[in-house]
């Protein structure tokens, strides 16, 4: 196999370090075997990753759950630094920075097609970048088919649902952000939110958003928290003939909806997980643009950093949420 390697540090040999989930709320970080990219594959020495909330159900520990998880598992949110090549690669070499669509990624190293990797720019020398969630908030956006002038209800200002604030609003929208946190109205007001709304009774909030549109709701709702009352609420604030578009990531069960109120409508309902991963990747790409012209300012968002060994406290963090939490990130 023709392969060029750049391997630094302790993983210079035969192993790489990587987080085990051993069980329901516990992990270890351990040796394990370093990765060799395949044809048409890179190796990437793994800067850092970002905490999904996907990552949740697993760490609960369900009856579906396999433990121990493969090295690195769950890791999906990664950037880092190609240190190999596998045979046939065309367009990265040793040493470029990238962000990756690799699902191996709490480890030093990780291992995925070279389509997958999204060469960062200098511009962006420095700058963590989990592409993913990037990668996925601009794929909303596109799917959400938001036009200038529209009033957008984002329900769920978490970090995708920040990110989708700002994007909205640079895409000429009026954005009305909801979420319970005192903390993540305020940053959704730094991310260009008109106005806000705490997210505590739920005719409340419907009243008030009747008053801040004369009555005509929103043309656009964007769910983005992934349970059965913001889904409900979403859909309540969506006006006849408009688009519902659920972006929160719906995993512990089935969900009810009021079909009657839904008919009566006609919205649009568009569920907005990709899973193609040429549009994945596409989204990073616009991704990269967009922060490298200054039109996406991560610096508000990526709230906690912790090294690789404290996974699960960024884990638990992600879960509870600590006043003035938006997104944890891990390091290697």
């Amino acid at each position: 196999m023709d392969m060029k390697a750049a391997p630094t540090g302790p993983e210079a040999g035969n192993t790489m370090r990587a987080a085990v989930v051993t069980g329901a709320g516990a992990m270890r970080v351990e040796n394990a075997p370093l990765p060799q990219p395949g044809p048409g594959e890179v190796r990437v020495r793994m800067e850092g990753c970002g905490v999904c909330a996907s990552n949740l159900a697993p760490w609960s520990g369900p009856d579906w759950m396999q433990f121990p998880t493969e090295p690195g598992g769950l890791g999906h949110e990664g950037w880092g630094t190609v240190d190999a090549l596998g045979q046939g690669v065309e367009g990265l070499a040793v040493g470029d920075r990238v962000a990756t669509l690799f699902y191996k990624s709490y480890a030093t190293h990780d291992v995925g097609p070279a389509t997958n990797a999204v060469k960062l720019p200098d511009a962006l020398a420095g700058t963590p970048f989990p592409g993913e969630p990037l990668g996925c908030a601009m794929n909303i956006l596109r799917r959400s088919e938001i036009k200038p002038g529209d009033t957008v209800a984002i329900i769920g200002i978490g970090f995708l649902g920040a990110l989708l604030t700002r994007l909205a609003s640079n895409a000429g929208a009026r954005v009305i952000a909801i979420s319970r946190r005192a903390f993540s109205l305020d940053v959704a007001k730094q991310m260009g939110a008109a106005e806000t709304i705490a997210m505590d009774d739920h005719w409340r909030i419907i009243e008030e958003v009747k008053r801040l549109t004369d009555d005509a709701l929103c043309p656009v709702t964007i769910e983005a928290i992934g349970k059965q009352w913001p889904l409900d609420l979403a859909a309540e604030l969506t006006a006849e003939r408009g688009r519902l578009v659920i972006a929160g990531y719906h995993q512990d069960g089935p969900r009810q909806v009021n079909m009657q109120m839904w008919n009566w409508r006609g919205f649009d309902v568009t569920v907005a997980h990709e899973r193609d991963p040429a549009v994945y990747i596409r989204g990073i790409r616009e991704a990269v643009d967009a922060v490298a012209a200054g039109r996406l300012d991560l610096s508000p968002l990526l709230t906690h950093t912790y090294p690789l060994e404290r996974l699960g406290e960024a884990l638990d963090a992600t879960r509870d949420r600590p006043d003035g939490f938006m997104k944890a990130l891990v390091t290697m």
